[in-house]
C-alpha cells in the first residue's frame, strides 16, 4: 500500500522531503508550493491548474486520466511505473489460463456437491496465445506463456522492438488476422482513443468460438454488452477479466454468473514487492529530475 511506498521512499531518498496529505484540503494546499508530486488517482486538474507543480509521478502503468498534450503545453512533466506491474500480471495470466485448460472451475464446483467425478482436462502445449499490446507487460506475459509451449502472435506498433518470446508481430492493421489464430486473447494494450472499444462484436466475431477473451488492461477497452453477448450465445469459449467497463462490477452484472468466465477485482498487478519496485523508478527519476537530466527519466510521457 501507500504507507509501504511511502517507507521505501524514505530509505531511498534520505535527502529528499516527502509529506504526506491526510486528505484533500492538504492536498490542494501543498500543490501551491510543491513541485514533485507522487499521485495515485488525482485528477489532472488538481493538479496542475494553479499549482507549482512541475513533474507528476504516476503510481499507474496508464495514463488515460490525464491530457499528455495540454501537460505540455503547461511544462508538466509526467512519469508512469509502466513496468512494475509485468511480473505478478504475467503470473496472473498464467494461473488463469492454466486454471481454464486443467479444468480448475469445474473442479471447484464439483467440490461444492461432493462430487468425485472424473473428467478429460486440457494442457496449453502447443496453443496458440496472441497478446493485444506487447509492451514491459505484454512481453513479460509473452515469455511466461511461451515457456510452457505456447505458440505466441503479438499485436504491436513498432514492429522493429519485438520480444524474443513473440514467435510472429503483427501491426494493429492486422489484429483479425490474430483474433482468428489465437486460442487465448490477452489485452495489454493502454486505453487510448484507438483502443477504446477496440473489442466489439466485429472483433470477437473474429475469433474461435473455443477461444478465451483474457483482459488485464482497461475495461473500456472491450464493448462490455457485445462481450456479454458473446460469451452467452457461445460465440466465445470464455473470458479472464480483471477489469470492466465500470468498477466495481454491479452485482446485477451477467459476467458474476457465467460459468466461464472469471473475475477479478482489478488486482493482477497486485504483489508484496511492489513497493520495492515502484521505490526503484521513483527513486531513478528523482534523482534525473532533480539534476536536469529529463532525458533520462524512466516511463516518461511528456
Amino acid at each position: 500500500g501507500l504507507d509501504a511506498i511511502a517507507d521505501e521512499l524514505r530509505d531511498r531518498l534520505p535527502e529528499g522531503t516527502l509529506v504526506r496529505a491526510s486528505d484533500r484540503e492538504e492536498t490542494i494546499e501543498l500543490l501551491e508550493t510543491v513541485p514533485i508530486v507522487i499521485e495515485h488517482r488525482l485528477d489532472q486538474a488538481t493538479l496542475v491548474e494553479g499549482t507549482a507543480v512541475e513533474w507528476i509521478q504516476s503510481l499507474s502503468s496508464g495514463y488515460d486520466r490525464y491530457d499528455p498534450d495540454t501537460l505540455e503545453d503547461q511544462g508538466v512533466t509526467l512519469t508512469t511505473v509502466s513496468g512494475v506491474h509485468a511480473e505478478p500480471v504475467a503470473q496472473h495470466v498464467l494461473g488463469s489460463i492454466l486454471a481454464f485448460e486443467r479444468g480448475l472451475f469445474r473442479a471447484h464446483r464439483q467440490g461444492a456437491d461432493a462430487a468425485w467425478r472424473r473428467f478429460a482436462p486440457e494442457e496449453v502445449t502447443g496453443k496458440t496465445a496472441g497478446i493485444v499490446g506487447v509492451g514491459a507487460i505484454g512481453g513479460r506475459i509473452a515469455e511466461r506463456l511461451s515457456a510452457l509451449g505456447m505458440s505466441v502472435l503479438g499485436v504491436k506498433r513498432d514492429l522493429e522492438n519485438v520480444p524474443s518470446a513473440v514467435d510472429e508481430a503483427y501491426a494493429p492493421g492486422d489484429l483479425h488476422t490474430v483474433l482468428g489464430r489465437a486460442d487465448y486473447v490477452v489485452v495489454a494494450c493502454p486505453l487510448t482513443a484507438d483502443t477504446r472499444g477496440l473489442f466489439d462484436r466485429t472483433a470477437f466475431d473474429s475469433m474461435s468460438p473455443d477461444a478465451v477473451f483474457v483482459n488485464i488492461a482497461r475495461g473500456a477497452i472491450a464493448d462490455q454488452d457485445d462481450l456479454i453477448a458473446a460469451l452467452q450465445t457461445g460465440e466465445l469459449g470464455g473470458a479472464i477479466l480483471d477489469v470492466t467497463a465500470d468498477e466495481p462490477l454491479a452485482p446485477t452484472s451477467p459476467l458474476w454468473s457465467l460459468e466461464n468466465v472469471l473475475v477479478t477485482p482489478h488486482m493482477a498487478g497486485g504483489s508484496p514487492l511492489f513497493a520495492e519496485r515502484v521505490g526503484a523508478v521513483v527513486e531513478h527519476n528523482y534523482r534525473a529530475f532533480t539534476e536536469g537530466r529529463l532525458d533520462d527519466l524512466r516511463n516518461r510521457v511528456v
